[in-house]
């Protein structure tokens, strides 16, 4: 009996120390898979913060909805930004806290639309702060002298009066400090400065770099040649 006895508490034993071990693997396992899950959250969340954080302050994609930077920019045109270009902006309050440069003349730029701040806006800064505009049929004029305006598209032959649209006769008025007057390339349609007034320095988002994919609606005929044309 004791022999027996012996051999049941030697395979109990044996049971005992076989089953111990594969919970102490199941652990194991289930901590290796929480480790991972950790790792991969962490990655995630990291990956996340970083595009955030390249997104709000150096470079944001943006995408041409309308015909009014005709013929340099085209509907379909998917842009990157430099948000870094002119300065860091924080995106709540709207300012501008570090200055590295001012927009300069015939740059392109992104901001935040003055009568709706809910869009984004591009268009090309034409007067910069203290210039006097004047645009006598059509042609632009600033501090008196004609202004060469070599992105200029006009495909309406009409010559508007002043009392019924400031589009081909404008002004003149001087541009306010910290403040910019924008146009439209497609000068015929475009909404902009003559329309609704001044750009406001610290709504200014970035500068318009390079086309990084462009193509038509209905999204099939992809402009090849496009992709990549540095923004002058």
């Amino acid at each position: 009996m004791k022999s027996n006895w012996g051999r049941l508490e030697a395979k109990t034993e044996f049971f005992r120390d076989d089953y111990l071990e594969m919970e102490e693997e199941k652990l194991d396992e289930i901590a290796r898979k929480k480790s991972q899950l950790r790792e991969w959250g962490e990655s995630i969340v990291i990956a996340l913060v970083l595009a955030m954080f390249i997104r709000t302050f150096i470079i944001q994609a943006f995408k041409i909805p309308s015909g009014s930077m005709l013929p340099t920019l085209l509907i379909g045109d998917h842009l990157l930004v430099s948000k870094f270009n002119y300065g860091i902006r924080l995106p709540i309050i709207g300012k501008t806290i570090v200055k590295f440069k001012d927009p300069q003349r015939e740059d392109v730029i992104v901001f935040v639309c003055p009568v709706d701040r809910s869009k984004d806006f591009i268009k090309r800064v034409i007067g910069l702060p203290g210039d006097k505009i004047e645009i006598i049929d059509k042609k632009v004029y600033i501090n008196g002298k004609p202004y060469p305006d070599p992105h200029a598209y006009h495909n309406d032959p009409r010559i508007l009066p002043r009392d019924v649209s400031p589009r081909d006769n404008f002004g003149p008025i001087v541009v306010p400090p910290h403040k910019y007057f924008v146009m439209g390339d497609n000068r015929d349609s475009s909404w902009d400065s003559r329309f609704w007034g001044f750009v406001d320095r610290n709504d200014i988002l970035g500068k318009a770099l390079i086309i990084y994919w462009s193509w038509e609606r209905p999204f099939h005929n992809i402009r090849w040649r496009r992709i990549g044309m540095i923004i002058h």
